[in-house]
């Protein structure tokens, strides 16, 4: 199930990162970023994210993500790999074994999902909000070493 759940949340960002008129391009963009899958897949997944096309100033329709403030259109497109693990943190504080990440509106999920994948040795484990990552760090790690951690998957 988590292949499915990365392919949606490519999905997500995909359509909140390009307009996208077509489910070729969809299936094209997708394809590059690693999933192979078919149309009906494809369509699938849209109707479950509650996918819908609206109108863009110039007339032509684009795919376009229900009301939901955590994938919000991005002005610059770049692939979702660089967008996850470009620094969207703007601050992390500490108390006890906690943490929480400060980051820009719409990046906390996918830079949660990026330190949860990467099984770092100090992090228990996160929860994501839209601008807030909340971690837990695991005994006898310091916040130094949980910072240096997840500093090496930023690159």
């Amino acid at each position: 199930m988590k292949t499915k759940n990365n392919r949606l949340e490519t999905l997500r960002m995909i359509i909140s990162s390009r307009q996208m008129g077509s489910q070729e391009e969809l299936l094209n963009a997708l394809q590059q970023e690693g999933f192979k899958l078919t149309q009906a897949t494809l369509s699938r997944d849209l109707k479950q994210l509650k996918v819908a096309k609206a109108s863009t100033l110039r007339g032509d329709y684009v795919y376009v993500l229900p009301n939901d403030t955590m994938y919000k259109r991005v002005s610059t497109a770049g692939s979702i790999r660089e967008m996850m693990n470009s620094s969207g943190v703007l601050s992390i504080n500490f108390s006890g074994n906690m943490g929480v990440i400060k980051t820009r509106p719409g990046y906390a999920s996918a830079i949660a999902w990026n330190i949860d994948s990467s099984d770092l040795p100090p992090v228990l484990g996160s929860i994501a909000g839209d601008d807030t990552i909340f971690i837990v760090i695991k005994e006898g790690y310091s916040h130094e070493e949980v910072i240096d951690a997840l500093n090496e998957i930023e690159r």
